[in-house]
């Protein structure tokens, strides 16, 4: 009976914990076609009685469809008490002595796009939208599809209320409006889903090299002490010292299959339970490599009594159960045998926990 195969099965493994989290990680990022959000200039300037007074703040955003360009004008307000500019034959207190104009508007009651075409088709060369009461200074990009060739920026309702109450009182306020910086959101919502998508990566990697050295400790001991087995059962091998007249220093015969050298007196040979022999310095590292004479292929080392297919294959699973009885001791899990017995495999499985695992290693072993 030899083992042919180990597979385990675990109850919330951590690795496919860790691999359902970066799918769940990469498929919350958003579109990398996200839009820019664009933050404009105001150069605000007005006149309060002998004093002229200027404004300079990044204090708003340009649209989704606006152009990014530079662009100037008295602010203009809508005529009438209603300043949303909602309705098609809303006019505009334009100046007559201003050649361009920004119509200042109040957001809400329609679209962004119908207001911007009613202020467009009076002849605006830009629109300033401020946002509803109570929202203070908060500002976003509006969308307004179909407008692509006016500037469209939206700044503030304090702001916004600023301009309107000086407008109201006569005024005369003019405004440049610049092309600011470029902001994208989305960027950093993908740095910060990176980021921790590493960071427990690390995590992972951290504690399996943690727990990894204390793992094999038993394992490093067990291969060491199989490798000095098989040193001494090699050792077990009869050795002779050949000497003038002997007839394995004949010419005809053969060499050493190993090192393809003539044998000469002097030389130290190890002659194996096949009856084949080599030189002593080429065939035990051999034999710790292969175990096999190779020549006949005799399993030498199975012929002095140590079976190394087994010991390794039980080594292999004192090796498993070992590292998931460390790394999961209150997690039970299944480690199923595929055994071959004769001409049909059979099957086995035997459950380890941190409780019934010095029992379930006898009970394996007890199956090979």
């Amino acid at each position: 009976m030899s083992l042919l195969r180990i597979t385990f099965s675990t109850h919330n493994l951590f690795s496919s914990q860790l691999l359902r989290l970066s799918i769940f990680l990469l498929l919350s990022l958003p579109d990398s076609k996200g839009k820019a959000i664009w933050t404009a200039h105001l150069n605000i300037t007005f006149q309060v009685g002998n004093r002229i007074i200027s404004e300079l703040g990044e204090s708003g955003v340009f649209g989704n469809h606006s152009p990014l360009e530079r662009v100037s004008g008295v602010v203009v307000l809508p005529e009438g008490w209603n300043q949303n500019a909602c309705n098609p034959m809303t006019n505009f207190s334009r100046p007559e002595q201003a050649d361009s104009w920004l119509a200042l508007i109040e957001r809400g009651g329609c679209t962004f796009t119908h207001k911007i075409n009613v202020a467009a088709e009076k002849g605006a060369n830009g629109v300033i939208i401020y946002n509803y009461p109570g929202t203070g200074n908060k500002v976003f990009p509006m969308s307004h599809q179909g407008t692509e060739n006016i500037v469209a920026v939206m700044i503030g309702n304090l702001k916004g209320m600023e301009l309107l109450h000086l407008i109201q009182k006569g005024v005369y306020v003019t405004i440049i409006i610049e092309v600011g910086r470029m902001h994208m959101p989305w960027l950093s919502h993908y740095v910060l889903s990176l980021f921790t998508f590493l960071a427990a990566t690390i995590a992972y990697l951290f504690l399996y090299c943690a727990w990894r050295p204390r793992v094999p400790s038993s394992s490093i001991s067990r291969r060491r002490q199989i490798k000095a087995d098989v040193k001494k059962a090699i050792g077990q091998l009869q050795l002779r010292v050949l000497k003038e007249g002997d007839k394995e220093l004949d010419p005809n015969e053969d060499n050493c299959v190993v090192c393809f050298d003539i044998y000469k007196p002097q030389d130290v040979v190890r002659i194996l339970t096949c009856r084949h022999f080599f030189h002593k310095a080429c065939i035990d590292p051999w034999l710790l490599a292969h175990r096999t004479c190779p020549m006949c292929k005799c399993d030498i080392l199975k012929n002095l009594g140590l079976d190394l297919d087994l010991i390794i294959h039980g080594l292999k699973i004192t090796c498993v159960v070992s590292i998931f009885q460390t790394m999961f001791s209150s997690t039970p899990y299944l480690l199923t045998l595929h055994l071959a017995q004769g001409p049909n495999p059979s099957y086995t499985e035997v459950e380890i926990t941190h409780n019934n695992l010095k029992h379930s290693n006898q009970q394996i072993f007890n199956m090979l």
